[in-house]
């Protein structure tokens, strides 16, 4: 008997022995992996679970955290992780060509009139005249890899200003973060709970925002194996119900700000378990209110920037021309805009 078969049978074992001994049938929750990073922009995931709406759909969650988008794609690939939160890759892109997975909703967004993600230049880049993106040219940008969402943000700040970045791979973001802070590369492009801080450090400067390059950008996508999407429909429909839960209630307390100041204490003081949670929680909550971006209602996926940033990958070389939006995308589980 195979492992899921073996799963299978213990749930029909345990709810026969429940309607035995309670005259009520039982069905045992089903268990799933969700991927996410540290940030404040994962943070419908955590509010999901931490308030109980993945249980409420039938869910028992065991998170995976990654410090970078590739690996969470190998990850939704192999199996090892079930559900993820990140923003496409190259990497991402050609293991959809490969029928391994598929992009079902959309998370983070940059909208206009919120707050979004930042271009930021090392204390000493910016003391050398680097004090505008367009002040950028020659200068050094980080990124995790080659083809990911850094390197498509850089590369699209570079095209509008007509200037030349040097791409530099710093595998993770805490690396490029090192990097920055200590002049090592000389530009990089963040979400703002990481951006502020680092700019109210004085070793880094906010000089420009992303969405003043790429308006309304879907940074982040909900993402799955090909196989959940097309073969376990109840449980990914699950995922998504309980996920845009706990999107709006993010959004209520910390983006549109209709709840109270009771509503936003209290999601700060969720969010803080997974983020910042090493900092007193009174130096987390002013980097977790103001770095809060749109979480998509109903993880409604932008199709026309993910098209651009296909389109883009493509031009760069970065993935088989051949890919297209159908291959990438499953769209029959959210709505698009």
């Amino acid at each position: 008997m195979n492992r899921f078969d073996r799963r299978q049978a213990l749930t029909l074992l345990g709810g026969a022995a429940a309607a035995g001994a309670l005259g009520t049938p039982s069905r045992a929750a089903t268990s799933i992996r969700v991927g996410a990073l540290r940030f404040t922009s994962h943070a419908a995931s955590f509010v999901a679970y931490e308030r109980g709406y993945f249980a409420d759909a039938g869910l028992d969650v065991e998170f995976k955290f990654f410090q970078a988008a590739q690996p969470m794609a190998v990850a939704i690939a192999s199996g090892d992780v079930d559900y993820g939160v990140t923003a496409i890759s190259g990497g991402l892109i050609s293991l959809a060509q490969k029928g391994a997975i598929k992009v079902i909703g959309g998370a983070l967004s940059e909208e206009p009139g919120i707050d979004g993600q930042k271009i930021l230049a090392s204390d000493a880049a910016f003391q050398a005249g680097a004090t505008a993106p367009g002040k950028l040219d020659g200068r050094t940008f980080g990124m995790t890899t080659a083809g990911s969402s850094f390197h498509y943000m850089g590369s699209k700040i570079a095209a509008a200003e007509g200037i030349t970045l040097k791409f530099k791979p710093l595998q993770k973001v805490g690396a490029i973060i090192g990097a920055i802070k200590s002049g090592q590369i000389d530009a990089w492009s963040i979400v703002p709970h990481i951006a502020k801080p680092l700019a109210r450090s004085g070793k880094v400067h906010i000089i420009g925002n992303v969405a003043d390059y790429i308006p309304n950008y879907q940074v982040t996508t909900v993402f799955t194996s090909a196989d959940n999407a097309a073969n376990a429909r109840d449980k990914t429909a699950a995922f998504i119900a309980a996920f845009s839960r706990g999107a709006a209630d993010f959004n209520a307390a910390l983006v549109d700000k209709t709840e109270g100041e009771a509503a936003r204490e209290a999601m700060v003081d969720l969010i803080h378990k997974y983020v910042y949670a090493d900092r007193p929680r009174e130096k987390a909550a002013p980097s977790i209110i103001n770095g809060a971006m749109r979480i998509n209602q109903g993880a409604a996926l932008n199709v026309a920037s993910v098209k651009d940033q296909l389109d883009w990958f493509k031009a760069e070389g970065l993935v088989d021309a051949s890919i297209t939006l159908e291959t990438l995308l499953d769209t029959s589980y959210v709505k698009t805009i």
